[in-house]
């Protein structure tokens, strides 16, 4: 049976060897809980306060801290939102074949439709919620974001439930896991590594557009937020190259900061969860999570969680009648609840079909037509954007997951860039593109390139990453070139990521069409020929009847091509590229 670096899944034996605790560290933690605790309520207080017609925005330095921690706070509420989505969703539709033939499909639309499909009705219908306090539109902000954040990791950790190595299976039923025991002990452990990489690929993916989140507008009416992103929109249509300089220093000690704070420690715990039959690579270090681990609160809370635990799984007699009886009852509820679930999503998805087609009745052929060429165009850029970013992502994320000496340079820095909001730079590169003589239609595939090749790489670095050591050994003393070793090793390893970034990558390039084949710059707007461009000249003007038939073009190509093309390589990726069948 294969194990891991560990004996048990989750077991902390690094706690063998804990650091002497610490009274300042408690003392630190407890200063930082307290600022927490006021840092809270001073958002709830922004959140509950009065609603305002408009909103000046102020661009003085002075200003930038609080608007940075306002951006976090959003960033972070909706990464919760995030996570608790992946892990119901992405499980629904691992564990039930019905309900995953609806919601995988959905998925797909969900994380291709540009942010502008989704804002128009979720910020009236809040704001119409909430009409006396800030709070739906802050609500709004934060599903905005969170429909930035969402899709890579439910596709990360769905792929992850349907990659289960058989001989863990196996052992999870010969111990008579039941679906708690199996997710926490087995499932949850094996898809540690790629959620993490995939939830920093996701923050980086909802500041990709914090300037649309916080700084949206419908007609004539105004529906800013102060924060970063509502900052750098005014800096930017103001041409104040002071105030971009600031915000993009804001923005980078913002991410840098998370980066140590949370994602390093988080990528060298998960490290535990490695597949592993020897050779253990060096292991990587935080200085956050050596701090943490003197800590005697932590430790103590530890402790009492460990004593609520199981202990280590041990194959028992068959069970009873009685326990029998429980687990037939127990599937049967879980059953009606899914088939519920179920019904439900059916009821609301032909509630929102419905309205769609009331919007629709306006809609010409010609103008479906039309809409359809430029759908053609933009899947092009798609594409291309897709090829041109697995061109280099892919040798790069080797190389950075192979290396844990790498992995601890590239991670900060890859999180940095892949942070940034592209959209800060379209100026610039529309510029340049411009003097090169290179057309918008041409230029918007390198504007969507700066935002997409990042799911790819995040994606083959998790799947470097988790190569087990062993096999590297192995193609090592076959003394295998490196195209050998790539084509025997390294590609078959990573293929599922891959996949996972290929798709995730080309859902994210459909959202950025809307701020690639339209850009705005000084007030000036340039356009090419493509989808992006009519969703965000139909947002623009309130067209909402256009809206509606460019996103249901936008729709049915997605789905059309995931069915014909990302599911035949899933279907690969789960079996003959599967490193345990």
């Amino acid at each position: 049976m294969v194990r891991t670096s560990h004996p048990v899944w989750g077991a902390d034996t690094a706690a063998l060897r804990r650091p002497r605790s610490s009274l300042w560290v408690d003392a630190v933690l407890g200063l930082a809980l307290v600022a927490l605790v006021v840092g809270i309520l001073g958002l709830a207080h922004e959140w509950t306060a009065p609603a305002r017609p408009t909103v000046e925005i102020d661009l003085s330095p002075r200003a930038l801290p609080r608007y940075t921690l306002y951006s976090l706070a959003r960033g972070l509420v909706a990464y919760g939102i995030s996570l608790a989505f992946t892990l119901v969703y992405g499980y629904w539709a691992a564990k039930s074949e019905r309900a995953g033939r609806l919601l995988v499909p959905i998925l797909d639309v969900l994380q291709s439709i540009p942010v502008l499909g989704f804002m128009p009705g979720v910020v009236l219908a809040l704001v119409a919620a909430f009409p006396r306090s800030n709070l739906g539109l802050e609500l709004a902000a934060v599903v905005m974001i969170f429909t930035g954040q969402a899709w890579n990791m439910t596709f990360s950790f769905y792929h992850s439930l349907r990659s289960v190595p058989p001989d863990l299976a196996d052992a999870a039923a010969t111990y008579r896991f039941g679906w708690w025991r199996r997710l926490v002990q087995l499932e949850l452990p094996l898809s540690a590594i790629g959620l993490v990489w995939n939830s920093m690929m996701s923050m980086a993916g909802g500041w990709f557009f914090l300037m649309i989140s916080e700084s949206f507008t419908l007609g004539e009416r105004d529906y800013r937020l102060p924060g970063l992103g509502s900052y750098m929109s005014v800096a930017v249509a103001r041409g104040d190259g002071t105030a971009m300089a600031l915000a993009v220093l804001a923005m980078a000690l913002m991410i840098v900061a998370l980066d140590q704070v949370l994602w390093r420690p988080l990528v060298v715990w998960v490290e535990r969860f490695r597949l592993e039959e020897g050779g253990q690579p060096a292991p990587s270090r935080s200085w956050m999570l050596e701090l943490l681990r003197r800590s005697r609160v932590l430790a103590a809370a530890q402790r009492a969680a460990r004593l609520a635990t199981l202990g280590r799984p041990r194959p028992g007699p068959a069970p009873s009648a009685s326990s029998a009886s429980a687990r037939r009852h127990g599937a049967r509820v879980a059953t009606l609840l899914s088939t519920a679930l179920y019904v439900a999503l059916l009821i609301g998805l032909v509630a929102a079909a419905s309205e769609i087609v009331r919007l629709l009745r306006g809609v010409s052929v010609v103008e479906w037509t039309r809409l359809g060429g430029a759908g053609a165009a933009t899947l092009g850029r798609v594409l291309a954007s897709t090829a041109l970013g697995t061109a280099w992502a892919l040798p790069a994320g080797l190389a950075v997951g192979l290396s844990p000496r790498w992995l601890r340079v590239a991670q900060p820095v890859a999180q940095l860039v892949a942070s940034f909001p592209a959209p800060m730079l379209f100026p610039l590169a529309v510029a340049l593109l411009g003097a090169a003589g290179v057309s918008l239609g041409v230029g918007s595939i390198v504007l969507m390139l700066l935002g997409t090749q990042w799911y790819i790489l995040f994606n083959v670095i998790a799947g470097a990453a988790a190569i087990p050591a062993d096999l590297r050994e192995a193609a090592r003393s076959y003394r295998l070139g490196r195209l050998a070793r790539f084509r025997a090793l390294y590609f078959p390893a990573v293929f599922r990521q891959l996949v996972t970034g290929w798709v995730t990558a080309a859902g994210g390039a459909w959202n950025a069409s809307i701020v690639a084949e339209y850009v705005t710059v000084h007030g000036r707007s340039t356009a090419t020929w493509g989808l992006g461009a009519q969703i965000s000249e139909a947002a623009a003007s309130a067209d909402f009847p256009t809206l509606a038939a460019s996103l249901v073009w936008m729709a049915g190509i997605v789905v059309v091509f995931n069915r014909v093309v990302w599911r035949s390589l899933h279907r690969l990726a789960e079996t003959r590229f599967a490193l345990a069948k």
